[in-house]
């Protein structure tokens, strides 16, 4: 929840005049954003072949008397190719329970869309061991029937790291995405959330079973996105 339409705009400007014209660039990277609902629309408009748009999150409805809800089929009608669930920030916020996000991914891939579903564990689970145990719930409870590879990604973003500067050590990253590997649809992404940027991008990439980044902070400048995917 950040920015205004114009500077919505311009990020997406930026992102994609940095990266169209760069073939080496696009051949090892799939970019991806996903403004606010309310900049879905003129964002679109500066978008190319080169940048995927996505929502950050949709309705665990079809349609009906659900005021301010934004339904999976709305995102679609609106060119999204990917919708964002269960992000932590949903989960603690808004309650939002494993069903409710498979619910969601449900109608996202009845719409076409496909799914980002997001897991990770709060500083105190970590600390009591707990952290595969939680992550494999939300796994189970969150992803969809019929989930494949070709339209479901895993991003694990422990949620300590996210907006604090904390960053998983190496050895907690390769761990948990080694875990999530043998939970998650055959040959699906896993992305790495949690304070990625330029400067630390190159050795969690290197990792195996870190397929991209789930970008947070660093996403809100054209600059920082795209370095991160330069590493």
């Amino acid at each position: 929840m950040n920015g205004t339409m114009a500077q919505g705009i311009a990020l997406a400007r930026g992102i994609v005049e940095a990266v169209q014209d760069d073939a080496k660039l696009l051949e090892k990277n799939d970019f991806l954003i996903c403004p606010p609902y309310l900049h879905l629309a003129p964002v679109q408009t500066e978008l190319s072949m080169a940048v995927s748009l996505g929502g950050q999150d949709c309705s665990p409805f079809e349609n009906g008397a659900y005021t301010g809800d934004i339904s999976a089929e709305m995102l679609r009608d609106m060119n999204c190719d990917y919708v964002i669930l269960g992000h932590s920030e949903r989960r603690q916020y808004y309650m939002e329970s494993n069903l409710m996000v498979q619910q969601k991914a449900v109608m996202a891939l009845e719409a076409g869309l496909k799914v980002i579903i997001c897991v990770g564990e709060t500083e105190e689970q970590r600390e009591a061991g707990q952290q595969n145990d939680i992550v494999e719930q939300q796994l189970a409870g969150s992803l969809p029937s019929g989930g494949t590879g070709d339209n479901v990604v895993v991003a694990y973003e422990p949620v300590w790291a996210i907006g604090t500067g904390k960053v998983a050590t190496i050895g907690d990253i390769t761990a948990m995405h080694g875990h999530i590997r043998g939970l998650a649809p055959k040959d699906s992404r896993i992305l790495y959330g949690g304070s990625v940027k330029p400067a630390n991008a190159a050795e969690i990439f290197a990792v195996e079973n870190v397929n991209g980044a789930l970008i947070g902070g660093a996403s809100l400048k054209a600059e920082d996105f795209v370095g991160i995917a330069k590493v």
